[in-house]
């Protein structure tokens, strides 16, 4: 589809949270048509995971979005989607690759939602295929496991914060969940839930910097337990890493069950996010360093600093492949 000025901030670059929440879309609408290909218990995709996303390069007004979506692999009880996103300048022609992204589905059926139902079996070209997607997998599993367990910590406010720490630029946005946000099971679609996390994390980055931002990747985002309509969330951000020319923004979501429900408030979903800062002609600007207060603060820099050499360490490893 055509991108509108409501896709986009203020300078014209498409926010991040739109392009994510078309990925999902596209693939919870094959995974989706591909669970219920055979016949079976009726059942809808769920989004379990998206692995980390690099937005290669920005999308703007007028461009038109192209999204693909390709099944790349299933186990038992989930698929695996590739995604690819390109985009394309109706005047000159001219179309570039924008996103790449690999999201995890699992089949809820229609009439338990509790109930996660068996995927059909997809055919692969070659057994390699096969085991590659089956370590994926195991690799994704636990990963996810890992990150649930350390889910726990809360964002209060700051009463009058410097400029450039953490709780200068901690956001928070609450949302209630309505009907036009769920999936026909009556929970919330994950591209929904992506594009909120944006958000926040959008105003994060800008409070820090005080320049135009655009988003740069996205770590893994963990989809840790169902939201259900009629909820109450609370999505919350704040800086944890900047380099020269980065920032790592941590977001979760919160959900409180509102309507007819005893439930206390759970961490719904996790992830985190890196902006950079643009000038008016699209250059990226050095960050402000982050100034960090407490013992808290100072490891998550310190984390956010391994997370970050990780991902620069692997994509000169890349480079070098394709040199």
């Amino acid at each position: 589809r055509i991108m509108r000025p409501d896709d986009a901030n203020i300078a014209g670059n498409v926010h991040g949270g739109i392009i994510l929440k078309m990925i999902e879309e596209a693939g919870a609408i094959i995974s989706t048509r591909h669970c219920n290909s055979q016949g079976g218990e009726p059942c809808v995709a769920a989004l379990a995971r998206v692995e980390r996303t690099d937005f290669l390069s920005p999308m703007c007004i007028g461009e038109v979005a192209n999204v693909s979506a390709e099944i790349t692999y299933t186990s038992r009880h989930s698929v695996e989607v590739q995604v690819n996103v390109l985009s394309e300048n109706i005047l000159t022609g001219a179309k570039k690759v924008t996103n790449k992204a690999t999201l995890w589905y699992v089949p809820l059926s229609l009439k338990n939602v509790n109930k996660v139902v068996e995927v059909p079996p997809m055919q692969y070209a070659r057994k390699e295929q096969e085991d590659e997607g089956k370590k994926r997998y195991e690799e994704q599993k636990l990963d996810r496991l890992e990150t649930k367990q350390k889910n726990g910590d809360l964002i209060f406010p700051v009463i009058n914060p410097e400029p450039h720490t953490v709780g200068y630029s901690q956001s928070s946005l609450i949302h209630l969940v309505g009907p036009s946000d769920c999936t026909l099971l009556g929970f919330v679609h994950g591209g929904v839930t992506m594009k909120l996390m944006d958000e926040v994390a959008g105003i994060v980055a800008a409070r820090h910097c005080k320049t135009n931002i655009v988003t740069a990747s996205v770590d893994a985002i963990n989809f840790h337990e169902k939201i259900k309509k009629g909820s109450v969330i609370t999505i919350s951000g704040r800086m944890t890493f900047t380099s020269n020319k980065s920032m790592e923004i941590e977001v979760f979501v919160d959900a409180d069950p509102f309507v007819n429900e005893s439930r206390e408030r759970y961490r719904a979903v996790s992830a985190f996010f890196t902006y950079v800062s643009l000038s008016k002609e699209g250059k990226a600007l050095p960050v402000p360093q982050l100034l960090t207060e407490t013992e808290d603060e100072k490891r998550r820099f310190e984390e956010g600093k391994g997370r970050y050499l990780q991902t620069k360490a692997k994509r000169q490893a890349q480079m070098q492949q394709q040199a």
